[in-house]
């Protein structure tokens, strides 16, 4: 139950934040509640995959995937590009503190007392610096691939449910292939 307590928590913090970058990117109001619910759930998914020991950059994935993709479908149901709502959304998932570390290093290092006294300063900024790019990449790839995999035909006949339904009877089907020939 304190877990829930906690997912509910972090969503509505992404919520918030999507709904407010929402605005300053000056989307339309009917959308904000999109963003801000993308925004909620792909951080959740972040958030639950921490949690699970996915490692950061894996879970940014899963989350900024997860936004691309229902972003795609959203889109044709409410008649806008899907980036009106998903850059708010994944805007949540941005390494601030990293990249905020990695400035903070680069500063400190032009000064030599400060490196000769903390050596492991430059190695700190290098790592907060591949992270922060690590993340931004993944981020980035998350919401191009919804865009990817639908670029040569429309969403607008695809049913979730429908796709889900091929995928799990393909998994039977090759489940009972393999049962076959054991």
């Amino acid at each position: 139950m304190e877990f829930l307590l906690i997912v509910l928590r972090d969503f509505i913090i992404a919520f918030i934040v999507a709904v407010c970058w929402g605005i300053l990117f000056g989307t339309p109001k009917k959308i904000l509640l999109v963003a801000g619910l993308l925004g909620g759930m792909g951080h959740s998914i972040r958030f639950i995959m921490l949690q699970l020991d996915m490692g950061l950059i894996t879970a940014t994935l899963i989350g900024s995937v997860f936004i691309g993709l229902i972003g795609i479908f959203i889109a044709h149901r409410v008649h806008n590009p899907p980036v009106v709502f998903t850059m708010p959304a994944c805007i949540t998932m941005i390494p601030g503190m990293f990249a905020y570390r990695t400035m903070l290093a680069g500063i400190k290092i032009t000064d030599l007392d400060t490196v000769a006294s903390s050596p492991g300063i430059v190695t700190d900024m290098l790592h907060n610096f591949m992270l922060t790019v690590s993340l931004l990449f993944t981020l980035a790839i998350g919401i191009c691939i919804g865009a990817l995999l639908f670029r040569k035909g429309s969403v607008k006949e695809i049913s979730l449910v429908e796709e889900f339904n091929k995928v799990t009877s393909f998994h039977l089907i090759k489940k009972k292939e393999e049962e076959q020939d054991s």
